[in-house]
């Protein structure tokens, strides 16, 4: 079973042709099974991507010094023993990267069921809409 069902529209004969072939073709059904695996994979990806972005950020701004800045500074404003929050502690790395992991969690669920929604969505409306036209050549 593949990720995609397509027709053909209109083919042309390959003696004719001078040039690259083409073949019209019609998208007309997406497997929502294969649609849903891949969003998965790639929205995984990305969720590495995003951890580790965050992860980089956090320390570049550690070594230039950023979070004592604003540590100093919030504790100037509201005084040292006034204070019941601590800003180091919400900016630590563990609970920056606890955050991170969670929307990172969060977004590879939403694009999966998001993903997985659409195929179906679209297979609805390929009979309104007829599907999606693609057409293939070689390259010359």
């Amino acid at each position: 079973m593949g990720a995609a069902r397509v027709t053909p529209q209109q083919a042309q004969p390959a003696a004719s042709v001078s040039g690259p072939r083409r073949a019209s073709l019609l998208v007309t059904r997406l497997d929502p099974w294969s649609v849903m695996k891949t969003a998965f994979m790639l929205a995984v990806s990305f969720a590495i991507v995003l951890v580790v972005a965050i992860a980089v950020l956090w320390f570049v701004l550690q070594v230039t010094g950023v979070f004592d800045s604003i540590i100093r500074t919030v504790d100037e404003l509201t005084g040292t023993g006034t204070t019941t929050v601590d800003v180091g502690s919400l900016i630590s790395f563990g609970r920056v990267m606890g955050g991170a992991l969670v929307i990172a969690g969060v977004e590879v669920i939403l694009v999966s069921a998001l993903a997985t929604l659409f195929a179906f969505l679209y297979n609805l409306s390929v009979g309104i809409t007829g599907g999606l036209q693609v057409t293939l050549s070689e390259d010359s």
